[in-house]
């Protein structure tokens, strides 16, 4: 399912707005291009959770999700709904 381009708007503005980290484009890759360093990935993942009010485990923590920000929202959307489908069974 696709991702919302109000979430990549979002992301985008987190970056800017909480890291002062501009980006290009939403297809920027964001680690090769060395905008996003291992402090910064830390701290945009709590403004992201906060930001989303979701929980990024361990086992989220897969880089490939989170390259761009295209995949940050697809990250985003998936995780939102897998966290719906388990509160459901709750």
């Amino acid at each position: 399912m696709p991702h919302s381009s109000s979430d990549e708007r979002q992301i985008t503005a987190l970056f800017s707005e909480k890291l002062n980290v501009q980006v290009p484009s939403v297809e920027t890759d964001l680690i090769d291009s060395g905008l996003v360093d291992s402090l910064t990935f830390v701290e945009f993942l709590a403004q992201l959770e906060k930001e989303f009010g979701i929980q990024v485990s361990l086992e989220d923590l897969e880089i490939e999700h989170f390259r761009t920000i295209s995949r940050i929202a697809s990250f985003i959307a998936s995780k939102s709904r897998r966290d719906a489908r388990l509160s459901l069974r709750e």
